[in-house]
């Protein structure tokens, strides 16, 4: 369908206005509109509404099917992923996660194996059509001094298909270490990547918030936190971290994550909360798949009762950038997923009522975490821009998001790629002890 170089016209599409910044046309209630877009030399030439635009005869007629940008992925652990075969979560809890994966990475994350696995986490990405991904870096000693260079290595493999980003993942206890998380900050921006770290409600969390905020500032790094991912409404390190922020006078982008016990708190808590994260300037993102399997498990015989996700629809309404992720992929914390983000945003839209109206949410998988990631020109459809988008089957969101949509094109420079999935077969070596 697609032409393997030069100009063509894709004609009789499908576009959300949340996604194509500039583009004029008359949308329906779920915020599309019929355009046609023009590819040429691997970029995006025009985009026209389709009744006013002059196809030509050669012109591709998708009959209304979807087109989107590619995906942009803000919080994954590809250094995690697909060790469930071999260090399953024992009980689906957030602690059985915790210990299953320290054991495994104690015993068997070697470079090799680490890079392998990113490997295989990366092609499946790329083949369902993301372009950005972010992941965090299990970076307890000795781990960091294996995993950075794998990361780095892994960056300049996957450059021109994923730009790859990387936080380093450390408890805030962590922190106590001066010298060594000195050290770590130093490595953290010789890769130029992101300084990380788990909140807890430890006692001195003011205290190491600041240490945290003082070499960031000092490497000239943006932040990125794991914060609440638990039901205990005591648990308030997204508030800390927003005033962190404020009295330290940060100035670079903070990206929280997961932030699930908010949702479990009064309203008067809540409130404050958020005013606080929207005066920081904290950007927001929630990992609706993995909460809702890790959340709210309560033992043999007893039902989940609360979703696990965190209060997406009152930060936007205060102008709090929120966005979706992956998380983790058959590992201890989510035994599941394929780095899929087309699945993500259906299984948001479900749990976290991405609809009625739809309004500008495609955004979460997006323009709103390139803009986090500090990545211009990504995830949004624009004449100028490159052509790097995802032909679907489905022509309004409930034929989009009914289905895998297995059979989507993804175009990268104005090109369909080859989407053939690893087989998991692939990993069997790294299985066996």
């Amino acid at each position: 369908m697609i032409p393997t170089s030069g100009y063509y016209h894709l004609a009789n599409v499908r576009v959300h206005r949340s996604l194509t910044p500039g583009f004029i046309a008359t949308f329906d209630t779920d915020g599309f509109a019929l355009a046609d877009i023009v590819v040429a030399d691997g970029k995006i030439s025009a985009i026209a509404a389709h009744k006013k635009s002059k196809a030509p005869a050669d012109a591709i007629d998708l009959a209304g099917r979807i087109i989107l940008p590619c995906f942009v992925d803000c919080h994954t652990h590809i250094d995690k992923g697909h060790i469930w075969p071999r260090k399953p979560n024992p009980d689906g809890t957030f602690m059985g996660a915790l210990n299953a994966t320290g054991a495994d990475r104690a015993a068997r994350w070697s470079a090799e194996d680490v890079a392998k696995r990113m490997d295989f986490s990366l092609r499946s990405a790329y083949a369902h059509g993301t372009k950005a991904l972010r992941t965090h870096l299990d970076s307890v000693p000795p781990q960091e001094e294996i995993s950075w260079p794998v990361f780095e290595t892994m960056r300049e493999t996957w450059r021109g298909r994923i730009e790859l980003q990387a936080a380093c993942l450390l408890g805030i206890e962590g922190v106590r270490d001066t010298k060594w998380f000195e050290k770590l900050a130093k490595r953290v921006a010789a890769a130029k990547g992101v300084l990380g770290v788990v909140t807890y409600m430890v006692p001195d969390l003011e205290e190491l918030l600041d240490k945290v905020f003082s070499e960031a500032i000092k490497h000239g790094l943006d932040l990125d936190f794991h914060a609440d991912e638990t039901d205990d409404v005591a648990a308030i390190s997204l508030k800390k971290i927003a005033e962190a922020a404020l009295w330290s006078g940060f100035e670079g982008n903070i990206l929280v994550g997961h932030c699930c016990s908010l949702a479990r708190q009064p309203d008067l808590d809540v409130l404050d909360t958020l005013d606080k994260v929207a005066k920081a300037g904290l950007a927001v993102v929630s990992l609706p798949m993995c909460n809702l399997y890790l959340q709210d498990r309560r033992g043999d015989l007893t039902t989940p009762r609360w979703r696990g996700v965190t209060l997406l629809h009152e930060m936007k309404a205060r102008g709090i950038p929120v966005a979706v992720a992956s998380d983790n992929t058959r590992d201890p914390f989510y035994a599941y997923g394929d780095l899929d983000m087309l699945e993500v945003y259906r299984m948001a839209t479900r749990i976290l009522h991405f609809d009625h109206p739809v309004g500008d949410w495609p955004q979460a998988v997006a323009t709103t975490p390139a803009k986090v990631m500090r990545l211009d020109g990504i995830g949004t459809l624009a004449a100028g821009g490159s052509a790097d988008f995802i032909i679907f089957k489905g022509r309004g969101w409930t034929e989009l998001l009914s289905r895998p949509e297995s059979d989507r094109i993804v175009v990268r420079d104005g090109k369909a790629i080859d989407r053939q999935l690893p087989d998991y077969a692939e990993l069997d070596e790294l299985m066996v002890d």
